[in-house]
């Protein structure tokens, strides 16, 4: 189980934050699956350089000359983010010259006691550099020159950057301790959860500080069974500050995730699902990890005889992602149904770890795709040729096929569904593999 460095991008406004952002996360090698249904409005992504594996964030511009509640917002959202991350892209505008604001960024970055990269950017001379020598200014050291849009000296940059990384934390998988992670927006009720999750009827065995700064891990057991459950509670809104910009809290949630075996996405019954709830979900998917979805203050909701069936149908529509996820309604508050949430830990972590035989799966396979036949294009026709389960946590299961660029997401899709309505694997994200089984040539 392996905890990925966090990187901060951060910056004044308009001096190609974002461009860079999505250069580095553009030019990775891909490690999570691209799969529609996935929210795109990501302030966060995976990136890879040399073989080292690490969270980009992006923030928002900052404008210290500006007082307004958002620009206040934007600037405690990035010091947070600044507090959080392992190492900080300091970006500017090196067509614009040095700025005031440029300063009292810096000023932020140095307080923070962060390893920092100052990127120039926007340089259109790499053969005579003398325009970026002013930053030298702000006591950050050597400026690194790049044109992010162009794409030009980001490998430079990037070599410097893992130079920076602390080393890759693995920690040991016992098979026999289920690790959970309590995720959500601020005030959605994970602490009360937690409080109840370890009450009197649990032996809590001790509190160990986390392998990062905002969780602690907690070990507990119950009924024989082993678990550490992961609270990232320590998110909290501060007035209308952090109701308008909570964005990069998503961090802590990152970090835990990483080290979870199980995720509980927490939400809120009364405000539904945001767009920080769908990011927070989304990362959980595209790391392969089992989740339930926990929809508390349920006892606050008006009810008729349908309520809980529109709640569902709304979440699962906007949770379109993760339709494998079982949902539980429950009040924190109240306690009720909250002791069902670790019967659905324990069924979701087995799960994650089920296997199918290789003769069940192929056969399987080939029923499917006589039900359904696999997508053609003009005379040639994709041909599934062999299947085998590769690895679990998640489940991932390899298709040796003719050609892989015959398969369309849909019929993987349909695949999907064809195993889950065999096997289950319920509150467990499926991978699939296709690779060109040597010597067939059709």
């Amino acid at each position: 189980m392996v905890t990925k460095p966090v990187v901060a991008i951060v910056g004044r406004p308009n001096v190609g934050k974002s461009t860079l952002f999505n250069r580095i996360v553009g030019s990775r090698t891909a490690i999570v699956e691209s799969e529609p249904g996935i929210t795109r409005d990501r302030l966060y992504q995976d990136a890879e350089w040399s073989g080292r594996v690490f969270t980009l964030v992006d923030t928002g511009g900052l404008d210290f000359q500006e007082s307004g509640e958002i620009s206040l917002g934007v600037r405690r959202q990035a010091e947070l983010a600044v507090g959080q991350a392992d190492a900080v892209l300091f970006v500017v505008d090196a067509r614009a010259g040095l700025n005031p604001g440029d300063h009292e960024v810096s000023s932020m970055i140095r307080s923070s006691n962060k390893p920092c990269i100052l990127v120039a950017n926007k340089v259109e001379n790499f053969e005579s550099p003398a325009h970026i020598y002013d930053f030298y200014r702000l006591g950050l050291g050597d400026p690194v020159p790049i044109s992010a849009a162009e794409g030009l000296n980001t490998g430079d940059l990037l070599d410097e950057l893992i130079e920076l990384l602390p080393p890759v934390t693995e920690e040991s998988n016992d098979p026999d301790v289920i690790k959970i992670a309590v995720i959500g927006r601020p005030n959605v009720g994970k602490s009360s959860l937690v409080n109840i999750i370890l009450g009197e009827e649990r032996v809590i065995v001790s509190d160990i500080p986390g392998t990062t700064r905002d969780a602690i891990d907690t070990p507990f057991d119950l009924d024989g069974k082993h678990y550490v459950i992961i609270d990232t509670a320590g998110m909290r809104r501060r007035g209308k500050i952090g109701q308008k910009a909570e964005k990069y809290s998503v961090i802590r949630a990152l970090r835990a995730v990483d080290r979870s075996d199980v995720v509980l996405v927490m939400l809120d019954a009364l405000e539904g699902v945001t767009e920080q709830d769908q990011r927070i979900a989304g990362y959980a998917h595209e790391s392969g990890k089992a989740s339930i979805v926990v929809v508390n203050k349920w006892d606050l909701v008006e009810k008729d005889g349908r309520t809980m069936d529109r709640y569902t149908e709304r979440i699962r529509q906007e949770l379109g992602f993760m339709q494998y996820v079982p949902l539980i309604f429950t009040s924190a508050l109240t306690g009720k149904r909250v002791s069902k949430v670790l019967e659905l830990v324990d069924f979701v972590a087995e799960q994650h770890t089920l296997r199918i035989s290789t003769a069940d799966l192929n056969i399987l396979i080939k029923e499917a795709a006589l039900r359904n036949p696999p997508p053609a294009d003009k005379a040639r026709r994709l041909k599934i040729l062999y299947a085998t389960q590769g690895g679990v946590k998640p489940p991932r299961f390899i298709l040796f096929v003719n050609d892989p660029e015959l398969m369309h997401f849909s019929y993987l899709r349909y695949l999907e569904n064809q195993i889950r309505a065999a096997y289950g694997f319920e509150g467990t994200p499926v991978r699939f593999t296709l690779r060109k089984r040597r010597g067939i040539n059709d």
